[in-house]
């Protein structure tokens, strides 16, 4: 079986169903955070595994919400819908329709709708105050949540329409296209930074004592405010706009567990490359953070809880270039003396690892490298890149495996926007 085999045999559990998550839940404790991740944003497996840990969270460990790596603005539909609040659809289906940005894959599937669905049938049959909610974390939807909190400030706060209506004009000659504004600011020394300021200003000063209605618009200021240093980081290139992202994503999920209040826990869904902890890749020569990492230092590392997710072949969906058609793809056996091979060679079909506390087999102090597919593939180039060395132990408290896996249901949305730019580094 190889180097590692005898280690991976001893640590590997069989993954048959959710009954076999027991260790898992064992290992989440009291934590307050619990992240999973996933080796691609269009594989089946990873989506369904996810949402059968997310339920038992919330429904054994009283997890308060599920926090995505999507725009609020569209999770914030969603979230309506399986709060079951009566201006939001019956159906979260209808709300997942609605995802416009490219690409629309990674939420407006079946695998999502049938988590929603769950979610907000349970919620039906608790407490407003008891129900989960579901959210984004990301950092792109500038015009949109500017949009948003026009809307909102024109029923309830009339008197702050002039500073959102001064951000949106700042922004509004580059027609809602985010690169134009960015070389803009490039090549000008001008930005529409002390609007931003101003209106994030206003709202943060009563968002604390207003309610939930309030907490959104301020959560769509400080969407506003991310995406404006996202977009002028993007330009100058390398890996400051990664950073600028990951730490909105961290931010937003602290203000979220404040506003759910003392003893709120949340569920996190993204990429294996925000989850897993930077410091343990090549991410942490370049000073690249992630929101594991993050979450780390701000909660300390037995409050939080990062479970990776790994496949050796399949299919999967992706694009050839951003903002390309979406297709389902091959996925090629992973590389020699990648994590994925000696899986393969060593680990049952499906399988679950929870790492032990103390010393660590070879297998979890090894670097390895770790496949990692972003919303753009090449199968076909997987030899010079799509690896990102790994210490497994160090990256993940947890890992689920998949020795075969297939591509994700995408839903059929009503328009698709590609005019967001491609993410540093890899469309993850």
């Amino acid at each position: 079986m190889g180097r590692y085999g005898d280690e991976v045999a001893a640590l590997a559990a069989p993954l048959t169903d959710p009954g076999d998550l027991d260790v898992l839940l064992d290992r989440v404790g009291d934590a307050r955070v619990v992240m999973l991740g996933e080796a691609s944003h269009g594989t089946h497996e990873f989506y369904t595994w996810r949402a059968a840990i997310s339920r038992r969270l919330i429904e054994e460990k009283g997890f308060s919400f599920v926090a995505v790596e999507g725009d609020w603005p569209d999770c914030d539909r969603v979230d309506r819908a399986v709060r079951c609040l009566p201006d939001a659809p019956a159906d979260p289906r209808e709300a997942l329709l609605c995802f416009e940005r490219w690409p629309t894959w990674m939420w407006a599937n079946e695998e999502v709708v049938d988590f929603t669905r769950w979610l907000r049938t349970r919620n039906a049959g608790v407490d407003a105050s008891e129900r989960a909610g579901f959210h984004g974390l990301d950092v792109y939807s500038l015009w949109e949540s500017l949009r948003e909190i026009l809307t909102y400030l024109r029923e309830h706060d009339p008197e702050q329409v002039p500073a959102a209506l001064a951000a949106y004009r700042c922004f509004e000659p580059y027609g809602e296209n985010a690169q134009e504004y960015a070389w803009a600011t490039r090549m000008v020394p001008a930005s529409c930074e002390n609007e931003v300021i101003d209106l994030l200003a206003a709202l943060r000063r009563r968002a604390a004592a207003d309610g939930a209605d309030r907490f959104r618009a301020w959560q769509n200021a400080e969407v506003v405010a991310g995406a404006e240093r996202y977009y002028r980081a993007m330009v100058r290139g390398g890996r400051e706009s990664w950073n600028v992202r990951d730490r909105h994503m961290d931010e937003s999920l602290d203000r979220l567990l404040q506003h759910y209040g003392p003893g709120s826990k949340a569920v996190v869904w993204a990429h294996n490359t925000h989850v897993g902890d930077a410091r343990a890749t090549d991410m942490a020569e370049s000073g690249t953070v992630n929101v594991g990492q993050l979450a780390r230092e701000r909660y300390g590392p037995d409050r939080v809880v990062l479970v990776g997710f790994g496949t050796h072949h399949g299919t999967v969906v992706a694009g050839h270039a951003w903002g390309a058609p979406m297709a389902v793809m091959a996925v090629p056996p992973g590389r020699r003396d990648s994590l994925e091979a000696v899986l393969h060679a060593a680990a049952p079909q499906q399988a679950l690892f929870v790492f032990p506390p103390g010393d660590h087999p070879d297998v979890l102090t090894g670097e390895l490298d770790h496949r990692a597919i972003g919303v753009v593939y090449h199968p076909t180039r997987e030899e010079y890149g799509n690896y990102v060395p790994t210490v497994l132990g160090e990256r993940y408290d947890a890992f689920l495996w998949f020795d075969r896996s297939q591509a994700v249901r995408p839903l059929s949305p009503h328009a698709v926007d590609v005019l967001e730019p491609e993410t540093y580094p890899s469309g993850v």
